[in-house]
């Protein structure tokens, strides 16, 4: 393909549309400089996944890909592969194909925004160790529910890079609330604090800072404890949780998950979704603890009295921002299984899950890369790929810039077999992952 032709052709559409490299790239799903690049013709041909994502957020109504097309097709009529221009060798490694190619500076901009992100996170360890006096000022606590909704709701659908920038301000915004306020007023700002501290401990322990995650968990634990509200109370226990059992103290962790889920027993009695969507939570969180500890006769007790909650709830919810239901207890299940090196009960309990009842993208994330996992353990390395592809088509901020998901796909790429190799480099290569 003359990759020069395209380019031109890409530049002048994206510029009829008074669209900016960054833009379209945000669109497209593609890199900012991937793009620059193609226009200036310093790329391959881009596949055609990448081409159709292209036409589309540049408005060319097929212009694009009926280009595309011809020029193959006049290629191919010359004795050419259009997949390979000139005849040199193509840099594979530097294609970047639709599902993977929210590249780290798409997410995190190379060039700015990691270091605005590190800036975040530094301003974010600054609030959570603030032991000063806070700040008196308005307050409007309606404002600070819905930042808190919206907090809650970008880390579910993981929508990372969107949730990380506003924390240290509604942070600072929920402890002036608690200061100042009273009554029944200070009790809704400190169920809120105990929200956005859950929701900040969870995004540091994404990024594998136990020690700031340790800090933002104790403090929603804290919070709860002043809103008075028991719901409230079971939830933030979750989150310290997970945070001892990241910190290896998987025992603690599992008897605290189990007391905390004992005590919203006695004191829920009416079996609301809400109660039963915090009661279910917390037993799955003391079973992974468990399987982390390797104490298997508690890691069923605890499923089973789960699975119990999950089929009185009797749908997947998202009460209390929980994501509980009968099909997260199958996502545990999965989870479990593979930690505990059941490959075949892994799959086998993947294969239940609706994953449309999922309630939330990161769950589904989560479920997708258990089975990735579990399937490349299996040697089956194609549908290992094709399900790390599908998260990234789903959540490309669960994979890209995060240790564990980066891990998979080195494994992946370094353990395929030579009809998958390539492709499993491309993909790497998009995630900006060497080999």
């Amino acid at each position: 393909m003359d990759v020069e032709t395209f380019g031109t052709a890409l530049r002048r559409l994206r510029l009829s549309a008074g669209l900016s490299v960054r833009e379209v790239a945000r669109i497209a799903i593609c890199g900012k400089s991937y793009v620059s690049d193609l226009e200036h013709g310093r790329r391959c041909a881009p596949s055609m996944c990448v081409v159709q994502a292209l036409d589309k957020a540049v408005g060319a109504n097929g212009e694009l890909i009926s280009l595309v097309a011809n020029l193959a097709n006049a290629a191919q009529a010359a004795g050419v592969d259009a997949l390979e221009g000139d005849g040199t060798e193509v840099r594979r490694r530097e294609f970047v194909g639709l599902t993977g190619a929210a590249l780290i500076d798409t997410v995190l901009d190379a060039s700015d925004d990691s270091a605005r992100a590190s800036s975040t996170f530094e301003s974010l360890a600054g609030v959570l160790v603030d032991h000063s006096q806070a700040a008196d000022g308005p307050v409007d606590l309606p404002s600070l529910a819905g930042a808190v909704w919206t907090a809650k709701r970008n880390y579910q659908s993981c929508r990372y890079s969107h949730l990380v920038g506003g924390l240290p301000v509604l942070l600072r915004g929920l402890r002036t609330a608690c200061a100042v306020l009273d009554g029944e007023a200070r009790l809704r700002a400190n169920a809120l604090a105990a929200e956005a501290y859950h929701v900040a401990a969870s995004m540091l322990l994404k990024q594998d800072d136990k020690g700031l995650a340790w800090l933002a968990a104790d403090r929603s634990v804290q919070a709860a404890q002043a809103s008075q509200n028991p719901l409230m109370i079971g939830s933030s226990a979750r989150i310290i949780t997970h945070a001892l059992m990241n910190g290896g103290h998987h025992r603690t962790a599992t008897d605290m998950a189990r007391g905390a889920a004992l005590r919203m027993s006695a004191e829920l009695t009416d079996s609301s979704p809400d109660g039963l969507s915090v009661y279910g939570s917390l037993l799955l969180r003391g079973a992974i603890a468990a399987a982390h500890g390797g104490e298997r006769h508690r890691i069923a007790e605890l499923l089973d009295e789960a699975a119990e909650a999950g089929a009185r709830l009797g749908h997947d919810g998202n009460h209390m921002w929980t994501a509980f239901g009968p099909h997260n207890v199958l996502c545990h299940r999965v989870n479990i299984a593979l930690r505990l090196g059941d490959v075949g009960a892994a799959i086998a309990y993947a294969r239940q899950v609706e994953i449309d009842k999922l309630p939330v993208n990161e769950r589904k994330a989560t479920l997708l890369l258990d089975t990735s996992r579990a399937f490349l353990l299996q040697g089956r390395h194609e549908k290992a790929l094709r399900i790390l592809r599908t998260v990234g088509d789903l959540a490309i901020e669960e994979i890209a810039g995060r240790a564990a998901p980066l891990r998979l796909v080195r494994d992946i790429q370094a353990t395929a077999p030579p009809s998958l190799r390539r492709e499993a480099r491309e993909y790497a290569a998009s995630l900006g992952v060497g080999t």
